[in-house]
């Protein structure tokens, strides 16, 4: 890791945030708590969705149970997904909150509320990537790839409802780069410079990332990982525009 990111987790603005999270931290542990009360039952809705739906199982494909507590451990890891995705968001929402400056309540306010639009629509744009690019793309090339091996199609539930809603989650957790790199960078808890410097470290991250939860194959590995990347250069593009720096 480049010095110039190590250099940042030691700013005094950086360990301020840190310290205000660390100070929140019942918050966040009760907000974790009601997704996850709150997604368990969604979870129930969720895998039926997915049973019911059309597109999701690849022709020639059979979805079995191999343990009879598969939907209930589905349910719990969905419920986890969402609770964690909640956390993720009022995280966001406290950094917006807080400045470097002291401003307004009404100011900070305004600003919070225009973070939660901005990180709903990338949100919206994570959903619909999964939904219409990545998830169609991977299922039908984890079903063909079977074919043409002559193996029996044949996933099991948990596997298969954990892909999916993994594949979403990330999506949706992923595209929400922008918001939280300009949060970072307006804060100044890091430096456009230490991004810059670092990018190279960035970008395999990224795609570690996307290898872990993607096919081995260079496309699919770009379309899991590749989203975030471009977020990341346009967020930096956004800022050197915002502040009229190259």
């Amino acid at each position: 890791m480049g010095e110039g990111l190590l250099g940042a987790f030691d700013s005094p603005i950086f360990q301020r945030i840190t310290s205000h999270i660390d100070r929140r931290r019942k918050l966040y542990l009760g907000v974790f708590t009601l997704g996850f009360v709150a997604g368990y039952p969604i979870g129930g809705e969720v895998i039926e969705w997915l049973l019911e739906s059309e597109g999701y199982v690849p022709e020639g494909v059979e979805v079995i149970i191999l343990q009879p507590l598969e939907v209930i451990l589905l349910q719990l890891r969905i419920a986890a997904q969402i609770a964690f995705g909640m956390m993720v968001v009022t995280v966001v929402l406290d950094l917006a909150w807080l400045s470097r400056n002291r401003v307004s309540p009404g100011f900070a306010a305004s600003r919070a509320i225009m973070a939660l639009a901005i990180m709903l629509l990338l949100g919206g744009l994570g959903l619909a990537y999964a939904h219409n690019v990545l998830i169609p793309f991977l299922l039908e090339y984890l079903a063909d790839d079977s074919e043409a091996s002559g193996l029996l199609n044949t996933w099991q539930l948990q596997s298969w409802v954990g892909f999916v809603t993994g594949l979403y989650f990330s999506s949706i957790i992923g595209f929400q780069v922008p918001i939280v790199t300009i949060l970072l960078l307006r804060s100044g808890a890091i430096s456009r410079s230490s991004i810059v410097e670092n990018r190279g470290l960035i970008w395999f991250s990224a795609l570690f990332l996307g290898a872990l939860i993607s096919p081995p194959d260079p496309i699919s590995l770009f379309l899991v990982g590749g989203p975030m990347l471009v977020l990341l250069e346009v967020a930096l593009l956004y800022d050197s525009l915002y502040s009229g720096r190259e």
